[in-house]
């Protein structure tokens, strides 16, 4: 998870310092125009999440899960140092957004497999009755990334004056460009960390590992289950990165708090995060998957814009972290819930492949998609509190997948897993 914690840290940064590298690389006189094109390449990133999710997924689950968690990590460090060290749009013109975007999709395609390859490892290893517990770690270590993300951007805001600060005998360095220099300075430690896990049990005991043609032609076998597994994974995704990676620009730009108050705030929900995930996990482990799922996604559907609506009315920073307090809540809770149920749900030998393509599809379609969506949604409506119903639509499609896999007391799971081929 410290793994995970790192490639999570690096892939958010590019999200929480929106506004800033908006100006570094894509200058406009329509301060809405760069941020919509700078959140557009966070998204573009996104959609190689697919991408990676079957090509290294399918070398996962035919080489095993520690190698294959080596190697994402090295992508994710080749992205992260390309956009630390790009120069800016003033220094060498339209050739510095193509080196960020180059950067980005790197990120995508590492990010794509991280997730689901760490969760597949947490669940192998799991203790019996405690896979959503040891998988909901997955999403804590998201969290432990993101407080030390806002806490960064919080002491920057602090100490530096301005968007520069001296460095290397006075040479001026955007201050956004520390907490990128930190993540690479992080890297070597990970990657010795990562070198000493061991093989899981359970990928050790599989008499057969599918080849990389097997494993392809198994993910289009079982397309249904990726298809829903998406579909439940949407909520956790759509909401997850609407209280942290868009929550500094929303306090800023839209609520009109101060930098402070927007990055104290999503330093808590981190923490608030980091709690919920692992209840979730275990009280899903007690309870089953389907009811804690339901009940959360029917609690987000309710309630989003009502929610937004009263905080956008007058905006303050105790109502601010009121309702991050909330959405905090059902994203831990159904996170923590939803991770046990996407490792259960798909086949064993293509595991890696099919939860990271589930998980790729909704964080790439919809989560990452939601900066993007909820800055236009706010523009074209007038309405401040629209981003709601982008969460609206998630929780809709979380409960129609979970009563569709959960249907009769059965898994569509058992059924799909029958037809795999090998």
């Amino acid at each position: 998870t410290s793994g995970n914690f790192l490639e999570q840290f690096d892939f958010f940064l590019f999200g929480f310092y929106a506004p800033y590298i908006a100006k570094a690389f894509f200058p406009s006189q329509d301060e809405t125009a760069a941020l919509l094109n700078t959140f557009g390449v966070f998204w573009l990133g996104a959609l190689m999440r697919p991408v990676g999710a079957i090509v290294l997924g399918a070398y996962i689950d035919r080489i095993g899960r520690r190698k294959g968690l080596i190697v994402t990590l090295a992508i994710m460090a080749i992205g992260t140092v390309t956009i630390a060290v790009c120069p800016t749009y003033a220094s060498i013109g339209v050739a510095a957004p193509i080196i960020v975007l180059v950067g980005r999709l790197l990120q995508g395609f590492s990010a794509g497999v991280e997730l689901g390859g760490v969760s597949v490892y947490l669940a192998e290893i799991a203790t019996p009755g405690n896979r959503g517990f040891y998988t909901s770690f997955q999403s804590s270590s998201q969290q432990v990334a993101i407080f030390v993300a806002a806490t960064i951007g919080f002491a920057l805001n602090e100490l530096v004056t301005g968007d520069t600060i001296g460095f290397l005998g006075g040479i001026e360095f955007a201050k956004w460009r520390i907490p990128f220099f930190i993540g690479c300075l992080i890297i070597p430690f990970i990657f010795f960390l990562r070198r000493t896990l061991e093989e899981t049990p359970e990928f050790l005991a599989m008499k057969k590992h599918p080849s990389t043609s097997e494993v392809f032609r198994s993910a289009a076998v079982n397309w249904k289950i990726i298809v829903l597994g998406m579909m439940i994974a949407v909520l956790t995704t759509t909401t997850f990165y609407f209280v942290t990676v868009y929550t500094p620009t929303f306090g800023r730009n839209v609520l009109k708090l101060t930098s402070q108050d927007a990055l104290l705030v999503t330093l808590l929900v981190a923490v608030t995060n980091f709690i919920w995930n692992p209840v979730g996990g275990a009280v899903s482990d007690r309870l089953g998957r389907k009811p804690v799922l339901l009940t959360i996604a029917c609690l987000s559907l309710v309630t989003a814009y009502p929610a937004l609506h009263w905080l956008t009315a007058a905006p303050t920073f105790g109502k601010m972290l009121t309702v991050e307090m909330m959405f905090s809540f059902y994203f831990g809770i159904y996170s923590g819930t939803m991770l046990g149920a996407l490792v259960e749900i798909v086949p064993a030998h293509v595991r890696t492949t099919c939860f990271s393509m589930a998980f790729a599809l909704a964080a790439g379609l919809f989560g990452t998609f939601t900066p993007f969506a909820s800055t236009w949604l706010i523009n074209h409506t007038g309405d401040s509190a629209s981003p709601g119903f982008w969460l609206m639509c998630a929780a809709i499609l979380g409960i129609t997948a979970a009563l569709v896999v959960y249907r009769d007391g059965k898994t569509i799971a058992v059924q799909e897993a029958v037809a795999t081929p090998g």
